[in-house]
């Protein structure tokens, strides 16, 4: 019986899931979808988690999904900002055109 050869074998500990990986993408992505507000939260814990990545030395699984998470997140900030102007800029219209209609 002869054994195919596979090459080296994999040393060292098999690579882990870092546990915020899940959360920072679903919040990036809610940021996007349902409430502007949770953009920041993704974007502020996906830069924790990538330098907590950084730093370990360690191989994590889940790098690009919390790169997701956090550029969905800085999406969902630009998107949050831009909405936070607009209505301001549209209240101080009103707000001109009523006073000027007088």
């Amino acid at each position: 019986m002869s054994y195919s050869d596979y090459g080296p074998g994999y040393y060292g500990p098999p690579p882990q899931s870092h546990p915020n990986g899940t959360t920072i993408l679903v919040l990036g992505i809610l940021s996007l979808v349902v409430c502007g507000v949770l953009g920041p939260f993704a974007w502020v814990m996906g830069n924790k988690a990538l330098k907590e990545i950084d730093s370990s030395g360690y191989v994590y699984e889940n790098r690009g999904q919390i790169q997701a998470g956090r550029i969905c997140g800085i999406i969902g900030s630009i998107w949050l900002i831009l909405l936070v102007v607009l209505f301001g800029l549209a209240i101080t219209l009103g707000l001109v055109a009523s006073f000027s209609s007088y």
